[in-house]
């Protein structure tokens, strides 16, 4: 390994004859296995001599991490030799995170033990009963669960007990996380609905008093009464003309773009892309969605993403056991993370000067179906691109259809049905605008005039 790091002989074999050569050589060879370049090996090499030397890490005990910290911070202090130029917070991390990265690896990191969490059984048999008894997704079972170990460890915090809870306590906890947390009030409903769920099943388990979960108040939400970011079809091209290049970053993100504006994806749906995901001869793309246990549907594969696509495999994408679609471009090699998609969209969006109130991947869904709808498609067909169950989900995009909603108020309504002035004015039915037609002076007076004579 040395040998093909180094031209000069002299430095590899100063790197055998150093201590903890085994352990040195096992990690660098697990490094090169995740795909880290030639120069990254051998900077990592030569930070290992000098942790060795730091540390003194010639005896096998364990190494904390404050001991890490601490001489990382005396060794990004120093004055180089030949440099008045002092190295600075920069190296401070990379002496701690290649040290923690090869304790680790090697056994000999001691790391904090987290305190006991008295509510993780508890959280975990609930857990278990939202993916067993109501089939919930993954990812909606993470969401609950979180929600519902907040509220159990500021319950614990204060020295309550689950049966010692009355409504009153429940309903105060949920207004401070308005109050306290800035949650929103579609938030604060979200937190009350998974709050009714678990206290159903605690008292199913006899775990508190009986009647909490129907009396958990939640803020009250309106059909459609938020309107989504909206990014523009024409901002849409612009943020795809920034990954136009030849540089293996742009390369990847820009078929990542693809995927979230051709199909609408998810952040999480796109992380469990696989390679096996994409079948190249019936050119389809298969899609696991996130709020449907194993929900599955496959879409064609676009010339366009499917170009993109293969460039990435050909000329970028790092070999690597990881059978996940994206990876990351620097070591470790891993599969792609929530934050990094969220930086790759909020970050090109920044750059072209883009103000939204959520610049993460999601606005690309958003504007994904926005222009479906411009081009004409029903209401279903959006749905079915999108995964959603019912297309009832998908009708809040109805309220940005902008050009839509000035052809309608530029047409004459004169010859319009109760339904479409219904969906107009925003009516959920017909009756309710049935009240505009006694305005209507000129149809009233037909109809008292009618001969009623003749009628049954």
């Amino acid at each position: 390994m040395f040998h093909q790091l180094y031209n000069r002989e002299s430095t590899a074999e100063h790197h055998f004859a150093s201590p903890l050569v085994d352990e040195r050589l096992r990690y660098l060879r697990h490094c090169a296995e995740q795909g880290c370049t030639r120069g990254t090996l051998r900077g990592t090499a030569s930070m290992l001599l000098t942790l060795i030397k730091k540390l003194g890490l010639r005896n096998k005990r364990e190494i904390s991490i404050e001991e890490i910290r601490t001489a990382g911070k005396r060794w990004a202090s120093r004055k180089p030799r030949h440099s008045s130029i002092k190295h600075g917070l920069r190296s401070e991390r990379q002496f701690t995170s290649v040290a923690v990265n090869w304790l680790r690896f090697i056994g000999r990191l001691r790391e904090p033990v987290p305190p006991a969490n008295p509510n993780a059984g508890l959280v975990a048999d609930f857990a278990d009963y939202l993916s067993r008894e109501k089939g919930l997704a993954a990812e909606t079972v993470k969401l609950q669960c979180w929600y519902v170990t907040d509220f159990l460890n500021r319950l614990h915090s204060s020295n309550r007990r689950l049966k010692d809870l009355s409504i009153s306590d429940i309903n105060e906890a949920v207004a401070l996380k308005g109050n306290q947390d800035g949650y929103t009030r579609r938030s604060l409903r979200c937190v009350a609905e998974v709050l009714r769920s678990f206290f159903r099943y605690a008292e199913a388990q006899d775990l508190c008093s009986r009647g909490l979960s129907l009396s958990i108040k939640a803020p009250r939400i309106y059909q459609n009464e938020g309107i989504p970011t909206v990014l523009t079809w024409y901002d849409v091209q612009r943020l795809l003309a920034l990954t136009d290049s030849d540089h293996p970053t742009d390369i990847r993100d820009r078929a990542i773009l693809l995927l979230f504006m051709s199909y609408g994806l998810r952040s999480a749906e796109l992380r469990r892309l696989r390679l096996e995901d994409i079948d190249w001869e019936r050119e389809t793309i298969l899609v696991r969605h996130s709020k449907q246990q194993q929900r599955q549907q496959v879409y064609p594969l676009s010339t366009q993403v499917g170009e993109a696509l293969l460039r990435y495999l050909r000329e970028v994408r790092l070999r690597s056991s990881y059978r996940e679609l994206f990876l990351t471009m620097i070591s470790p090699i891993q599969p792609i993370s929530g934050t990094c998609l969220w930086n790759i969209v909020g970050w090109r969006l920044r750059k072209l000067g883009i103000s939204l109130k959520h610049i993460g991947p999601h606005v690309l869904r958003h504007a994904c179906a926005t222009h479906l709808l411009a081009e004409g498609l029903s209401m279903k067909a959006i749905a079915d691109h999108l995964g959603h169950l019912s297309p009832k989900a998908t009708s809040i995009y109805a309220k940005v259809d902008l050009n839509g909603l000035r052809q309608v108020a530029e047409f004459d309504l004169g010859g319009l049905s109760k339904k479409a002035i219904a969906d107009y004015l925003g009516d959920l039915s017909p009756k309710a605008t049935s009240i505009h037609a006694k305005a209507d002076l000129n149809r009233l007076r037909q109809v008292a005039e009618f001969d009623l004579g003749g009628l049954s």
